[in-house]
């Protein structure tokens, strides 16, 4: 395996291994009433709507070091939002660039901020959903953001990790890292992997680590990496939407907690549990 000067691996032609992390977090809440439910549903869309979400995107356009061709973004009705980034390793020119992309300059006067946005990338996209998510017969409601991030080339979208898990407000984390296709040394070797990895949990902060149960299910042989994380410690008042903890008996407080840690538990091991 010949390496250039400082370790790195010398290729013939471009890197074209496509790295893709994929994000799926949870937010939950208390919501006691009809109204409340209806209110925090409009409070996400609110926090969340797609100008947000673009930033965060282009945010992690910046972490990673790409730059974005095209950005498409839309809020929902009657909630959520998306956006797609299309982006590129290095600068396009503008005399190549497709005519259809902004490069992330939108004229927002034309039509009300979308809730989704998707960024494109040269050889790679991020992309950002949300789903607020409420039931009638459930005090409880959730609000789930699912994040793309994947590049082509020497960019790594585990740069911006951090930075994701950061930017929401997070009690169940799901993420997928896998590594595909395969790039060639000057030698016509395949390399199906350009760095080491074993665990997601490698590249998160450990400030984060301390602040959740994590488990891993990862297939080495196929560069796949999966990690679930759930919150250890709850803060009630933190779960509570519009309603002051001193307003409830010590009973009300049990049982809310119950609630809020059997939600946490379906979503955390993808089952229903009986009460």
């Amino acid at each position: 395996m010949k390496k250039e000067p400082g370790g790195r691996l010398k290729l013939y032609g471009f890197n074209n291994l496509t790295k893709t992390l994929s994000f799926n977090i949870y937010d939950i809440c208390y919501t006691k009433t009809k109204e409340d439910r209806e209110k925090y549903v409009e409070y996400i869309d609110e926090q969340y709507n797609s100008e947000r979400l673009t930033k965060i995107l282009s945010d992690v356009t910046e972490i990673i070091g790409a730059c974005v061709l095209n950005v498409a973004k839309q809020d929902y009705d009657p909630q959520g939002a998306s956006v797609t980034l299309l982006i590129s390793e290095e600068e396009v020119p503008l005399y190549v660039l497709d005519p259809s992309c902004n490069k992330g300059i939108i004229n927002s006067g034309l039509s009300p901020l979308p809730s989704s946005v998707v960024a494109h990338l040269d050889k790679s996209h991020v992309t950002v959903h949300t789903y607020p998510e409420t039931h009638p017969q459930n005090n409880i409601s959730t609000f789930r953001v699912d994040i793309d991030v994947s590049t082509c080339g020497e960019i790594s979208p585990l740069k911006a990790l951090n930075y994701l898990i950061d930017s929401f407000d997070s009690d169940i984390i799901t993420i997928d890292y896998r590594v595909r296709g395969f790039t060639r040394d000057v030698k016509g070797r395949k390399h199906y992997i350009d760095h080491d990895i074993n665990s997601i949990q490698n590249y998160i902060a450990k400030r984060t680590i301390n602040r959740y149960d994590l488990i891993d299910v990862n297939m080495y042989q196929s560069n796949i990496f999966h990690t679930k994380m759930k919150i250890k410690a709850m803060n009630l008042p933190n779960y509570l939407f519009d309603l002051d903890e001193e307003q409830l008996s010590p009973t009300e407080r049990d049982n809310i907690i119950e609630k809020l840690n059997r939600e946490m538990a379906e979503i955390f091991y993808g089952i229903n549990i009986s009460k």
